[in-house]
């Protein structure tokens, strides 16, 4: 088998992608979904969050929300507002989101190198949301969510993806957002096979955004395999989106704390002082490197820098920032020991901006804040490499993936 494949994208028919195109699924509550979605009946979040259509107080997890998702699914083929492509092909999806530009190839991955983690993960899977993913696979019997994975830059690859593109777009969608989406198909046969041979040579592929998707498509194509022994049936892929890692962007991912753990902040800062260099700032801090961070109490802004001498260099995990601001100061300062469950922390992403960190600590919502830089992807890369998980909220992916713009139907 070979790391990815070519496939017949189930997509908006000519004209239509404007209509379809929708946020990720998990980006949106279902109150925003209902509201975002409304007089727009094409919408893709009629498929992907479908309990927008069924009462209000339903619980989304109800198996009426996967038979809605199916009957919503067989509505827009039925209508031919989405169109199956009669081969199998690769797309160019490329994204521009004001300056950002990255651009990559719309793909199956393989279920087996995923396994074999060829396809590297860098994050641990909640069983609730593992469960939904897969009664949504099975109930519509695709995968509509794209895997969001990162390959080591080639210049072979970012040559072939541009020239593929050199052509006016199938599709070429601004959303509300301002995102730009633009698609080509790339039906030529021998582009089809140097892609694949360039993508069956490289060492791995890193899950980005999706952990949850790739283990759900593993879980139906075991299931469906024990049935169906064909190598190259369609289960044996899980959609994707593959970008070269120089391309991608992540934005900070900030915490809030509701109390001081019994500080006071003067308490607090003196602890702090004991471990990082503390400096006032005027206005609100954006970390400008590693090892660097912001935090907001009692009405002003600090920024923290913690030496060199204390940051381990040979450890992928522990480097991370989002480990040192753990490991130095949320844990042994505000007794926060399990970020994943301990409801008295919460992640802000760095779209909403540092104004949103002060609106929720000035509100007395929360105590303290904290700002950080970006997680790398060379960091990320490496924690996969090693074998090791990241801390949770380490990472945000900017821009989102568009939903409808191509799923992957299990043959």
């Amino acid at each position: 088998m070979t790391l990815i494949t070519a496939i017949r994208g189930l997509r908006p028919a000519p004209g239509r992608a404007a209509d379809v195109l929708a946020p990720p699924y998990d980006v949106l509550n279902s109150a925003e979904a209902r509201q975002r979605a409304a007089g727009k009946p094409w919408s893709f979040l009629h498929i992907s969050k479908p309990e927008i259509d069924l009462p209000e107080d339903i619980d989304p997890y109800d198996d009426a929300v996967y038979a809605k998702a199916a009957a919503n699914m067989r509505r827009m083929v039925e209508a031919g507002v989405l169109v199956r492509d009669p081969e199998p092909w690769y797309y160019v999806y490329r994204i521009t989101w004001g300056e950002h530009v990255q651009t990559g190839l719309v793909a199956g991955a393989s279920v087996a190198e995923y396994d074999r983690n060829h396809i590297r993960r860098h994050e641990f899977t909640r069983p609730v949301k593992e469960d939904d993913r897969v009664r949504q696979i099975e109930a519509v019997n695709a995968q509509t969510g794209p895997v969001l994975l990162a390959y080591r830059a080639q210049a072979d690859v970012d040559r072939l993806l541009a020239a593929a593109a050199e052509g006016a777009p199938e599709v070429d969608v601004t959303a509300d957002d301002g995102i730009r989406h633009q698609l080509w198909v790339i039906r030529d046969r021998a582009v089809i096979e140097r892609l694949t041979n360039a993508f069956d040579a490289m060492p791995a592929l890193y899950i980005a955004d999706g952990h949850h998707r790739s283990a759900a498509a593993s879980r139906v194509c075991h299931r469906r395999a024990a049935s169906n022994p064909n190598p190259n049936a369609s289960f044996r892929y899980f959609l994707s989106v593959l970008f070269p890692h120089d391309q991608m962007k992540i934005l900070d991912y900030n915490r809030v704390m509701r109390d001081l753990n019994g500080h006071s902040p003067e308490s607090l800062l003196a602890a702090i002082g004991e471990v990082f260099e503390v400096e006032p700032a005027a206005g609100p801090v954006r970390p400008g490197r590693l090892a660097e961070f912001g935090m907001y109490l009692a009405g002003r802004w600090y920024r923290l820098r913690l030496p060199e001498a204390r940051i381990p260099a040979d450890d992928p995990v522990r480097r991370l920032d989002v480990s040192l601001l753990h490991d130095h100061l949320i844990e042994p300062l505000l007794g926060i020991a399990d970020p994943r469950r301990d409801e008295r922390i919460d992640f802000v992403g760095g779209m909403r901006g540092l104004k949103e960190l002060e609106r929720r600590v000035d509100s007395g919502e929360m105590a303290v804040a904290f700002t950080l830089y970006p997680t790398r992807m060379e960091d990320l890369m490496a924690v996969a490499d090693a074998g090791e998980v990241m801390p949770p909220k380490s990472t945000w992916f900017e821009p989102k993936l568009a939903d409808g713009l191509v799923s992957h139907v299990l043959d």
